[in-house]
């Protein structure tokens, strides 16, 4: 059972991590949003990895063989995704900077904590490098243990919670600079900076 929340624990930190395009998405959404859609957001990111996890755990490492060779289209769809996201973006924060709104984080978005979720659930879905990932640490972990109905479950509940805390953390940094950016030209200025991360980022991805 240590194995498999030490394994979990590693495999969570080891794919969320790596800061992309929607970890930037997120932090961005946080500290123009305030901390029920940045945690909501952060939620649906962890779910996504929790359920690739479990689906290797119970037999992803056929499916994840199967997808591999269509990674390329994936990664350019999820592209294209992030592209419209990185738009939209920048779009609101010019409206509500002409607006001249000096409302509050959480006043001056039309994304609920409900929309936030499903937004970032279905933007992390479209990476099925996360179940590539998650397929080979269980093939890898299956020689220590893993193979069990207990420990997976142990390695999935391991490694949600271990994308969880990292998501949540980044979200909570989100929701520090947009206290430090209340007004109206610092927040602008903190959305385009942060939609240039997103736009770069969603090229790598696209050419990875």
């Amino acid at each position: 059972m240590t194995g498999a929340l030490v394994a979990g624990l590693l495999a969570g930190y080891g794919i969320a991590i790596p800061i992309g395009a929607v970890g930037a998405y997120l932090v961005t959404l946080s500290a123009t949003s305030g901390p029920r859609v940045g945690a909501a957001a952060a939620l649906g990111v962890a779910t996504v990895d929790g359920l690739y996890a479990a689906v290797a755990v119970l037999g992803g490492t056929a499916l994840s063989s199967r997808i591999a060779p269509y990674a390329g289209v994936a990664h350019r769809l999820a592209a294209l995704v992030v592209l419209v996201v990185a738009g939209w973006l920048v779009a609101g924060a010019i409206r509500r900077y002409r607006r001249h709104t000096t409302a509050t984080a959480g006043r001056d978005t039309a994304l609920t904590p409900v929309r936030a979720y499903a937004v970032l659930l279905g933007m992390t879905l479209l990476n099925p490098t996360t179940l590539v990932y998650f397929g080979a640490v269980v093939v890898g972990g299956q020689a220590g243990g893993l193979g069990g109905p207990a420990t997976g479950v142990v390695f999935v509940v391991a490694a949600f919670l271990a994308s969880a805390s990292w998501q949540l953390l980044l979200a909570a940094g989100g929701l520090l600079l947009g206290r430090l950016l209340t007004g109206p030209r610092g927040r602008l200025v903190t959305t385009l900076g942060a939609a240039v991360v997103v736009v770069v980022l969603a090229i790598r991805l696209a050419l990875g």
